[in-house]
């Protein structure tokens, strides 16, 4: 007889079911037994207004832990950039698979490279974040770009470019990757340019907590470098007491080179002793920016990376992070 399939809930955008669907697969690899996605709506896909006016943490995932915790579904995939940093008692963040190309990427008109734009340029993106260090650059570095808040799918948003009605839109290369949209690209941003969010490019899969067996076969997923490095970000996050949706950017890598631009540094054979943490917090116009950096072993466990995130969040603090983010998350 064939065995009860498994229920993952999912987000029912193009990205979140591809993300999902390769979970699932993996998941049955791991367990023998089959996987069906549930499709969730969450509070983040139907509402139009602009993620910093909604307050972004959380949004799109409240609705998918509900479900979770009235036994809907049996584990949940997240884009790890969207979860909240406090995690509930009653659900555990059983994997985080390897991670994809955490970099920003620029889909332009005419196949134009971020600094080949011309004056004038109009970008668009929904996140503060990006607007922050896009406008920082540009003031450095004497560009003339108007940086424009967007909503939207891939599609939406790619659409505006290819209307004319604005000359490049920044998206996830993770997200295009998934999707198999990778060849739309125009231009990478150099993680030196733009940092991307906390937890960008990685998955979170998450289930209640009393579920030992599931458990332990997600635990199977779990890339121990990717959850090192992330913990690490969202760590700084946390303690910036800064939402999803706020102007801060964080990365934990290899000094050089990156491990997003020769493969995973953990899968190559090659020996990894120290990792970066860089974070970012600026103000949306690009005015005031407060960036930092620091580098250590490679930390052996979830407590060390998180107290790397910690130190270095409260040297950006010293430095006026606090002042820059607008409302704090609560």
């Amino acid at each position: 007889m064939t065995e009860k399939a498994l229920r993952l809930g999912t987000r029912r955008s193009r990205l979140a079911m591809a993300q999902s669907g390769q979970v699932a697969d993996a998941v049955s690899q791991v367990t023998g037994r089959p996987v069906e996605l549930v499709e969730i709506t969450t509070y983040g896909d139907t509402s139009r207004e602009h993620l910093a006016q909604i307050g972004g943490t959380g949004v799109f995932v409240t609705a998918l832990r509900d479900a979770l915790l009235r036994g809907e579904v049996d584990f949940a995939v997240h884009s790890l950039k969207d979860l909240p940093t406090s995690q509930p008692e009653e659900l555990v963040l059983a994997a985080v698979p390897v991670r994809e190309d955490p970099r920003d990427v620029i889909v332009a008109r005419d196949a134009l490279k971020f600094t080949d734009l011309p004056r004038g340029a109009r970008i668009g993106t929904g996140s503060p974040r990006r607007m922050a260090q896009l406008n920082a650059y540009a003031r450095t570095h004497g560009l003339d770009i108007e940086t424009v808040p967007i909503r939207g799918n891939v599609d939406t948003r790619i659409g505006y470019v290819r209307d004319g009605e604005l000359d490049a839109v920044v998206l996830a290369a993770a997200g295009l990757n998934r999707i198999g949209r990778g060849e739309e690209v125009t231009d990478f941003l150099s993680v030196d340019t733009v940092l991307p969010a906390p937890g960008q490019g990685a998955l979170a899969v998450e289930c209640p907590a009393d579920q030992a067996d599931l458990i332990a076969a997600l635990a199977e997923l779990d890339d121990p470098f990717t959850r090192v490095a992330v913990t690490a970000e969202r760590s700084l996050l946390a303690a910036l007491e800064a939402g999803c949706s706020a102007p801060v950017g964080a990365l934990a890598d290899l000094p050089f080179p990156a491990p997003f631009e020769r493969g995973n540094p953990h899968a190559d054979g090659q020996i990894v002793n120290e990792m970066r943490l860089r974070g970012v917090v600026g103000t949306t116009d690009g005015s005031r920016m407060v960036q930092l950096s620091t580098t250590g072993p490679v930390p052996e466990t979830h407590d060390q990376a998180a107290t790397l995130g910690r130190h270095l969040a409260a040297e950006m603090l010293a430095q006026g992070a606090a002042g820059l983010m607008g409302e704090r998350a609560q």
